[in-house]
């Protein structure tokens, strides 16, 4: 307080004189000012900012001729540009039009006044009043304006009260054309909740009671089981039959027995999902023969003791009779969390025999892979409870325990980026019949133009090449710089702490990263006795794997899709279909494919910045009030155009490419990812980038779970070809979980008979007191000595001294007796 007021009180003397002698006291209203004011004052000051005033809509001109106006006190330089407002492709990556609030609608700034109404700033805005300057003088620094900024004409001001009329009627009709927009999405959305009203409505309670009893040979070993099929698993499903599951239970847990040290309370459940290509999912049902050989997934997770839940799952194809699509984006992940939630659910209840619900383990292969690190990553997200609730999910929790992905095809708005990263040397693609999803008619066996043995609805290989144009080489180029931004902006660390970043040509750590996960899979395949030293894209000295050369690999394993590699120009692809709508069959979900659309002209984000900025340095530097307001309405008349350009019909909702992705999930408060990861890529995939899948296990291990990532030798696009291996890590996860739950039961059993025997040690001493007093009371009985005095003196002693006064006592009592 001595050092606020002494300098105060000094600096407001030194100014006054300092000013005085310069004949013009600038500084004083200012300390006088801060001197006056108390906290009372301030308090009040404050309050009354915060108050709405009521303002009438008055233009400056109007102002101006009553004489309430200062014309030299211009603030339009602080108004908002609103071009630079209300566009979705100006502000938002994959926002649209639709959902974009137009500027002005909320009817914040009254044109021509530069203020908001309702809010009272006179407190602030007061210009400082200097009685020392005289008229048409002001200097740098201070409120008072100079005289010749207020030098515009009767007519300039009546043109500038025109112009703010005309802004305010355009403000008008925009906020209507969005109110219009709007409306017409309302009625269309209307619309569709009509067609599907009367769905039917299922039950969600298991029947324990009606199973089919059933007998498989897996690989050599008899197994049997209880099978429950097609069960509806929402009340209120688009499409019934790709949105049931089974449910198969080995028959020994009937009869108390084990397997694979499983029984009916401990088995983990399977859930295996058949998605590819974004296509429906079919329910995996137990088979003895697999495109492998031997026994699936299913099966072999049943001879290996665990409860195996198949559901099928909406596809991108799926399309209702009524002409509606009820597949698209995000139905599949929707699907497969009401799934889990109807296992956990009537498995709570009692209903579903056997399986530990803390045990589920999702598995796919390719879209079906993404969909189980979906599943993995977003356990109990809120984003996705509007959609559950739309099909009548049960309620409950849907994270899982663990994940098995293989080539996963995910992180899609990114993929592409990754894709030239990892293919731009290539000059040519070998993807053909980008269209077709499903197998040949008569079989399985390809055309003769054809690669064999791809995937279900995986994209076909041609066994020729389409040549890279120079065109596409460009655009390849441009998206391998930004995919070096997008690396790096994740901050990705390995094991030892250094963070794996890209520079703008591409190498760096993450690179030599990707080069050593393919460096360990030919060592492993050495060590493990195959024969590679012919392979032309290794360097091996000594059966010592050195390096790779990744130029060279890409020559080798060709380069399958095109440019770009999922987001399509003209939307071709089958991830364009998947982020479809129900009323529109394909969208972009990148920007950069939206820029280069064959479809319509989206204008690029950075020429969007580049044109904003230079339209708010021509309204800073205009030299007049009329200037200023030309500029606002041609702005205002340039974005009304741009509106018309409703972009949501050619781009994706950017929350649906959010829950699409798993990467925006890991980590995050309030959601559950799944602790135990697998990810298998194979050495020889294409179909996607190995940095897609290694992108994610990195950013898996980085937030604490437990990731086993490896690129198999000898693999492309494919899974399930390692059963053994596979249900070896589940066992190994599931069993440790097993051990920890007996640990922390046998700890919680160990707390709690240390407890009962705190108790049954307190209940004892207690018994010792009552039975001390007891025989106290006999005795004064006896000796008719007052029974308060003596338990007054006895209770403050310690037990074992009341033990030792009481024999005193009985060996004194026969001889006040006698």
């Amino acid at each position: 307080m001595f050092f606020k007021s002494y300098l105060t009180k000094h600096c407001l003397a030194a100014a006054i004189v300092a000013s005085l002698l310069q004949g013009a006291v600038t500084a004083a209203p200012v300390f006088a000012e801060a001197v006056a004011k108390s906290d009372e004052t301030i308090a009040q000051e404050t309050v009354s900012t915060q108050k709405p005033a009521i303002s009438k809509e008055q233009t400056t001109a109007q102002e101006l001729l009553q004489g309430k106006a200062t014309p030299a006190t211009d603030n339009t330089a602080a108004q908002p540009d609103v071009t630079q407002t209300g566009t979705a492709e100006s502000s938002q990556t994959v926002a649209t039009p639709s959902d974009a609030t137009p500027a002005g609608t909320a009817d914040a700034t009254v044109v021509g006044s530069d203020q908001p109404v309702g809010i009272d700033h006179s407190a602030e805005s007061k210009p400082i009043v200097n009685e020392f300057l005289k008229e048409g003088e002001g200097i740098p620094g201070t409120e008072v304006p100079y005289q010749s900024e207020t030098s515009l004409t009767r007519e300039e001001w009546r043109e500038v009260d025109q112009l703010d009329k005309d802004m305010r009627i355009l403000q008008r009709e925009r906020e209507a054309f969005f109110k219009n927009r709007a409306k017409e999405k309302e009625e269309k959305e209307k619309a569709f909740a009509k067609a599907f009203a009367d769905r039917q409505e299922y039950s969600i309670v298991f029947d324990p009671d009606d199973f089919t009893k059933k007998t498989m040979n897996a690989n050599g070993e008899t197994v049997t089981f209880r099978a429950y099929e097609h069960l509806v698993y929402a009340k209120k499903p688009y499409d019934a039959e790709s949105q049931m599951l089974s449910v198969y239970i080995p028959e020994a847990y009937f009869n108390d027995g084990t397997i694979n040290g499983f029984t009916a309370e401990t088995a983990p459940v399977f859930m295996p999902n058949g998605v590819g290509g974004y296509m429906p999912g079919l329910i995996v049902e137990p088979q003895e023969e697999s495109r492998h050989g031997g026994a699936n997934s299913a099966l072999y997770a049943l001879s290996n003791g665990y409860v195996v839940v198949s559901p099928a799952i909406r596809g991108r194809s799926l399309k209702h009779r009524n002409g509606y699509e009820t597949g698209k984006a995000p139905a599949l992940i929707v699907d497969y969390k009401a799934a889990i939630r109807f296992v956990r659910k009537n498995r709570k209840e009692g209903r579903i025999p056997a399986g530990d619900t803390e045990k589920i383990i999702v598995s796919g292969t390719s879209a079906g892979g993404a969909l189980a690190a979906l599943a993995g990553a977003t356990g109990n997200a809120a984003e996705y409870e509007p959609y559950l609730k739309e099909i009548g999910a049960a309620k409950g929790r849907d994270d899982v325990f663990a994940v098995m992905a293989y080539c996963p095809i995910t992180n899609l708005e990114n993929a592409d980026m990754a894709y030239e990263w990892m293919f731009h040397t290539a000059d040519a693609y070998y993807n053909n019949m980008q269209g077709r999803r499903k197998k040949p008619d008569g079989g399985g066996a390809a055309p003769a133009d054809e690669v064999k043995d791809r995937p279900l609805n995986a994209p076909a290989e041609a066994k020729t090449g389409t040549a890279i144009t120079p065109e596409q080489k460009e655009i390849s180029s441009e998206l391998k710089e930004n995919f070096s931004e997008y690396l790096n902006s994740l901050n990705l660390r390995d094991s030892l702490g250094n963070r794996l970043n890209l520079a703008p040509d591409g190498d760096g750590l993450f690179r030599e990263y990707i080069e050593s996960l393919y460096v360990a899979s030919a060592q492993e395949a050495i060590d493990t006795g195959e024969t590679i030293t012919k392979t032309p894209w290794l360097h091996i000295q000594d059966n010592r794997v050195v390096k790779m050369d990744l130029p060279s690999y890409v020559r080798t394993v060709k380069r399958l899709k095109g440019v770009p590699a999922f987001d399509a120009f003209d939307m071709s692809s089958g991830e364009n279909n998947e982020f479809g709508t129900y009323d529109i069959a394909s969208k972009h979900f990148t920007r950069y494919a939206l820029e280069h659309s064959a479809f319509v002209t989206a204008p690029k984000l950075e020429d969007e910045e580049e044109a904003a900025k230079e339209r708010a340095e021509k309204l800073r530097k205009a030299p007049t009030v009329v200037e200023k307001r030309r500029l606002q309405k041609a702005n205002l008349l340039e974005q009304m155009e741009k509106d018309k350009l409703d972009l949501s019909q050619y781009m994706a909702n950017w929350q649906v490419i959010r829950m699409m992705n798993p990467m925006y999930f890991i980590g995050l408060e309030n959601v559950q990812t799944a602790p135990n990861w697998r990810i298998r890529h194979g050495a020889l995939d294409r179909d996607t980038a190995l940095a897609i899948p290694a992108i994610l296990a990195l950013k898996l291990k980085n937030n604490g779970k437990a990731v086993d990532f490896k690129v198999p030798w000898g693999y492309g696009h494919d899974g399930d070809y390692d059963l053994p291996d596979l249900f070896a890590w589940t066992d190994r996860v599931a069993k440790i979980k097993d051990r920890a739950n007996a640990i922390l039961l046998a700890e919680k059993e160990k707390e709690k008979e240390a407890k009962e025997a705190a108790a049954n040690k307190d209940e004892n001493e207690n018994n010792k007191v009552q039975s001390f007093k007891s025989k106290l009371r006999s005795l004064n009985e006896t000796t008719n000595e007052p029974v308060n005095e003596i338990t007054k003196e006895t209770t403050n002693e310690p037990a074992n001294e009341m033990t030792n006064e009481t024999t005193e006592a009985n060996s004194e009592a026969p001889q006040s007796s006698i």
